[in-house]
C-alpha cells in the first residue's frame, strides 16, 4: 500500500514536471531572436510611416508631378498611384509572412494558428475587410503600438551595439591572459576586468528593457495587430473606404486607385467585424498587385537594364558638369558601357560630324543648356534606382532598416525603354560636341600661348 501511495506521488511529481517543462517552454522568451524581431517592427513602423497623410499628401503633390516620371515611366496617376498601392501591399505581404514564421512559438491558439492559416486570414482580411478575430487597432490604439515598437527598436539596437562591444572587450582580454604576465599585462587586464564587468551590466540592464526578456505572445501579438492594422490603412488611403471596405476589390489598381488623405489623421476607423460579401473577388487583393508589379516588355525593368542605365547616366552627368577634365580614357570607358541599340543609335546621330569643327560657342552654349534640361528630369530616377537597389542590397542591409523609402515608379524600373535611349542619345551627342568644344577652346588657348611665348 505504500509502495502504491509513493508511486502514485512519484507519477504526479513526473506529470507536474513536464507540465511545467512544456509551460516553461510555451511562455519562452524570445531572447536572441529580438533582433529580427525589432527589424520587423522597424519595417512595420516603416510602412505605418509611408501611409501618414503628410507622406501620402507629398506622394500625390510632388512624387507623382516628377517631370521625368510624366515622360518616361507615365503620366496617369491612377496607374502611378496604382504601382505605390501595389509595392506597398507586397512590402506588406512580406512582412506579414515573416511574423507568420515567429508566431509558431507562440503559446496563445489564436496567434499561433496565424503561421497555419496565415494565407486564409490575412487574405480574407485583404479581400472583403473581414477581421474575424479583431485584429485590427484603433487609431489611438495603433499610435501607442507605434510608439511602443518605436523605443523596443531603439532599445533593441542600442543593446545589439552593447553586445558587440561587450565580444570586442571579452576577445580582448582572452588574448591578454595568453601572453606572458608583466606588471603592465596585469593592470591591462584588471582594467578590462573591470570594463566587462560593467559592460555585462549594461548589456544585462538592457536586455530587461528590451525585446530580448519578452514573451512570443506579447511580441507577435503587436506585430499581428500592426500589420492588419496597416493594411487597414492601405486600403483607406489607396480606395478611400473610411468605415469599411468594398464586397470585392477591383482587378486592377491602376483603374481605380485614389488618394483619400484624412483631414485629422486621428480620425480614420477601420472595420473590425464580417462584411456583407456576396462572393469572393476573382483576382485576390496579394496577386492583383504582384501582376501589378511585373514590368511590361517595353520597360528597362523587364529588359533588366534599369539599374545598369541608372549607372550610365550619373557617369555622364559626372563627365557633362566637368567635360574639360574628361580624357580619352573615360570616352572609351563611357562607350563599353553603352548596349548595341544605343551604339547603333548614336552611330547615326553623329554619323557625317565626326571631322567637323565644334567651335561654335552658341552652339556649344545650346547643347549645355539642353543637356542639363534633360539631365534636370532623366537624372534624379538614375539616383532613385541606385537609393532603391543601395536600400535592398545584401551589403547595405542594416539589422533595421531606414525609415527614408524610395517608391519603384520613381526609378528606371518602370521606364519606357525606347525613351530612355532616346534621351540618353541625345546626352551623348550634346557631350561629344561639348567635350570636342572643351578640346579644340583649350588647344586654341595653348597655341596662342606658344606663340606668345615664342614671340
Amino acid at each position: 500500500m505504500a509502495l502504491e501511495t509513493w508511486l502514485i506521488k512519484l507519477k504526479k511529481t513526473i506529470s507536474n514536471t513536464l507540465d511545467t517543462a512544456r509551460s516553461s517552454n510555451h511562455k519562452a522568451n524570445v531572447g536572441v531572436l529580438s533582433f529580427e524581431i525589432a527589424g520587423l517592427m522597424s519595417k512595420l513602423l516603416q510602412l505605418w510611416n509611408c501611409l501618414s497623410d503628410k507622406t501620402i499628401i507629398r506622394l500625390r503633390d510632388e512624387s507623382l508631378s516628377l517631370e521625368g516620371v510624366h515622360k518616361i515611366v507615365s503620366n496617369d496617376e491612377s496607374f502611378l498611384l496604382g504601382l505605390a498601392c501595389a509595392e506597398m501591399a507586397e512590402n506588406i505581404r512580406v512582412v506579414a509572412k515573416s511574423i507568420s514564421r515567429i508566431s509558431k512559438r507562440c503559446r496563445d491558439s489564436d496567434l499561433q494558428g496565424f503561421d497555419g492559416w496565415f494565407d486564409e486570414w490575412f487574405d480574407e482580411f485583404a479581400n472583403s475587410g473581414h477581421d474575424r478575430h479583431g485584429w485590427v487597432l484603433s487609431s489611438k490604439d495603433m499610435e501607442a503600438k507605434r510608439k511602443k515598437m518605436d523605443k523596443y527598436v531603439t532599445i533593441t539596437a542600442t543593446l545589439y551595439k552593447e553586445m558587440e562591444e561587450l565580444s570586442t572587450i571579452e576577445n580582448c582580454l582572452r588574448k591578454c591572459k595568453e601572453y606572458k604576465p608583466s606588471s603592465i599585462k596585469e593592470q591591462k587586464i584588471v582594467d578590462l576586468q573591470t570594463k566587462l564587468f560593467w559592460q555585462r551590466q549594461e548589456v544585462k540592464y538592457l536586455k530587461e528593457r528590451c525585446l530580448w526578456n519578452k514573451s512570443f505572445d506579447m511580441v507577435v501579438s503587436i506585430l499581428v495587430r500592426s500589420i492588419f492594422t496597416i493594411l487597414a490603412r492601405l486600403k483607406l488611403v489607396f480606395f478611400g473606404f473610411e468605415f469599411g471596405y468594398p464586397s470585392c476589390l477591383p482587378r486592377s489598381l491602376s483603374a481605380s486607385a485614389t488618394v483619400h488623405p484624412t483631414q485629422n489623421p486621428d480620425t480614420f476607423h477601420f472595420v473590425s467585424g464580417p462584411l456583407k460579401t456576396s462572393s469572393k473577388p476573382a483576382v485576390s487583393f496579394f496577386e492583383s498587385n504582384s501582376k501589378l508589379l511585373k514590368p511590361p516588355s517595353s520597360t528597362l525593368g523587364a529588359a533588366a537594364l534599369a539599374l545598369h542605365y541608372a549607372n550610365l547616366i550619373i557617369f555622364m552627368e559626372k563627365m557633362i558638369k566637368s567635360p574639360q577634365l574628361v580624357g580619352v580614357d573615360a570616352r572609351d570607358d563611357l562607350y563599353s558601357m553603352l548596349p548595341s541599340s544605343i551604339r547603333s543609335c548614336l552611330r547615326g546621330r553623329l554619323k557625317g560630324i565626326g571631322l567637323s569643327s565644334a567651335s561654335d560657342p552658341v552652339l556649344a552654349g545650346e547643347w549645355r543648356t539642353a543637356v542639363r534640361s534633360i539631365l534636370g528630369w532623366l537624372s534624379p530616377l538614375a539616383h532613385n534606382m541606385i537609393k532603391w537597389q543601395s536600400e535592398r542590397s545584401f551589403e547595405h542591409q542594416n539589422l533595421f532598416p531606414k525609415t527614408n523609402v524610395i517608391l519603384l515608379f520613381r526609378t528606371l524600373f518602370f521606364a519606357n525603354k525606347e525613351k530612355t535611349e532616346a534621351a540618353i542619345t541625345e546626352l551623348l551627342v550634346g557631350l561629344n560636341y561639348i567635350w570636342r568644344f572643351e578640346r579644340e577652346m583649350t588647344a586654341k588657348a595653348l597655341f596662342h600661348c606658344t606663340n606668345f611665348n615664342g614671340l
